[in-house]
């Protein structure tokens, strides 16, 4: 899994020039994934000079772009990356 974050940092690094990460995990339902046997990993990418992690868990809306062209822009590296393994 972590051959995965890893992976996705690139990714975030090259489309969106992501400077550094914020990366975490919840790992069962206490953890806050859900269900019990869950494990998910969250990489948030950051810059200089943006908000802190926090607000960003607490739902606050950080966004310089659409989502729709965020996803145009990452599901083909994501794609291109699934199709490596």
């Amino acid at each position: 899994m972590m051959w995965f974050v890893d992976r996705s940092m690139r990714i975030l690094k090259e489309k969106v020039s992501a400077e550094g990460f914020n990366f975490g995990a919840n790992i069962g339902s206490a953890g806050g994934a859900g269900i019990e046997e869950h494990i998910h990993f969250h990489v948030v990418p950051r810059w200089t000079g943006d908000t802190n992690f926090m607000p960003v868990l607490g739902e606050t809306k950080v966004q310089v772009s659409g989502l729709q062209e965020t996803y145009d822009l990452l599901k083909p590296a994501f794609n291109q990356l699934m199709e490596t393994q």
